[in-house]
């Protein structure tokens, strides 16, 4: 079945560009010029993912981005972002999107990233398990002693990639790298936010703090467990 892309941009010649490129791609496209037509559609249509540029006229992208999560929270987004400005990018990541685009960009980079991201959110049939805990990723979901834990589609990547490097030191750099796609330093302490929302769905003495590196996820002693999910 061919991959659905919305497309939220109000520059008509990129949303042409778009249109045919992906389309000559195997992918189904469907636009939007603003964000409330942007919003509906996501709304209405049972797309894989969304291009939102961040820049729209009369309209905030975040504002839209956060809307979009609010109808769809596991819906991944790409934004589209200005050459060479590092805070959209930073605040699109840090509000929720899965990636990031620089504008200009190839028709081939852009395909390859909504690939990237859709065999992501399709790893089907895959459990990842760690003492009381599992994480279905074909489920989006995770599991600790038979409950069911609510996560957002970022905390469930963090969590993926803790479970995926067992024991390692993953340090800022390399989440960042892993879970946001961001080969840059952002200057930002977006890492320490989702580690710190994360402890506090799952227990803090899952993932441990290793001073001046980075973080280790490790499989806590029985009595450990209980502690940090009864305290």
């Amino acid at each position: 079945m061919k991959a659905h892309v919305l497309l939220i941009e109000d520059d008509q010649r990129i949303r042409e560009i778009v249109d045919r490129g992906l389309g000559a791609r195997g992918f189904v496209v469907s636009a939007a010029a603003d964000a409330p037509s942007g919003i509906e559609l996501v709304r209405r249509l049972d797309v894989d993912l969304v291009l939102l540029d961040l820049i729209l006229p009369s309209a905030n992208g975040l504002d839209v981005l956060e809307a979009i999560r609010a109808l769809k929270p596991r819906l991944p987004v790409i934004v589209l972002t200005a050459v060479d400005d590092t805070r959209s990018k930073v605040d699109g990541l840090e509000a929720g999107a899965d990636d990031y685009v620089t504008k200009p960009f190839s028709i081939q980079e852009l395909a390859a990233r909504i690939g990237a991201r859709l065999r992501w959110s399709d790893a089907s049939g895959t459990l990842l398990k760690a003492g009381p805990l599992t994480l279905d990723l074909a489920a989006h979901q995770a599991v600790l002693d038979g409950r069911v834990v609510a996560l957002s589609a970022r905390e469930l990547s963090l969590l993926a990639v803790f479970l995926q490097h067992p024991g390692q030191t993953l340090t800022r750099g390399q989440l960042l790298e892993l879970v946001w796609n961001v080969d840059f330093d952002p200057g930002t302490n977006v890492v320490d936010v989702y580690v710190a929302a994360l402890r506090r769905k799952i227990g803090a003495t899952f993932i441990k703090t290793v001073r001046g590196l980075g973080y280790r996820f490790m499989v806590p002693a029985a009595d450990d467990g209980e502690a940090a999910r009864t305290a």
